[in-house]
């Protein structure tokens, strides 16, 4: 009887571990405390067919080892977690644009529209308004441009 009361609670003590991971892994996602939490549900497991404490936590180690090292750089690849926010300038190198507001290299000045938006420019050579312009690049929400 206490051995049975033993292993509910160990396996709820182990489900309340695993929920605890989840809930850190949805708040701060960085693909390690999930793996926790499925060793956690492991040693549940194990806690709720009888196993002793030892072997509970031997359970938690393996299936959390053998989880990050399978799975951890396949998800991470998968859900792309290294790609970073999009650039909204990206999409315009190598498009072509009008002049709007003379291109002065020495103080910085000058804008372009590009796909029918305005934007902030510079050049290495100073380009009056109205010139036609290619985007060679773009240096956050400046677009870098040439004649």
């Amino acid at each position: 009887m206490l051995a049975d009361l033993l292993a509910r609670i160990g396996t709820l003590v182990w489900l309340g571990v695993a929920l605890i991971a989840a809930i850190i892994e949805v708040s701060i996602p960085h693909f390690g405390f999930a793996f926790l939490g499925v060793g956690a549900v492991a040693a549940a497991a194990a806690a709720y067919f009888g196993f002793d404490l030892p072997t509970q936590f031997g359970t938690l180690v393996v299936v959390l080892i053998v989880s990050i090292a399978l799975l951890r750089s396949r998800l991470v690849g998968l859900f792309g977690a290294a790609r970073g926010v999009p650039s909204r300038t990206a999409t315009l190198v190598g498009r072509h644009g009008v002049v709007t507001h003379d291109i002065d290299p020495t103080v910085g000045t000058g804008r372009v529209n590009v796909g029918g938006e305005d934007w902030a420019a510079r050049s290495t050579d100073p380009i009056a308004a109205g010139a036609k312009v290619r985007v060679v690049g773009a240096d956050g929400i400046v677009l870098e441009v040439t004649q």
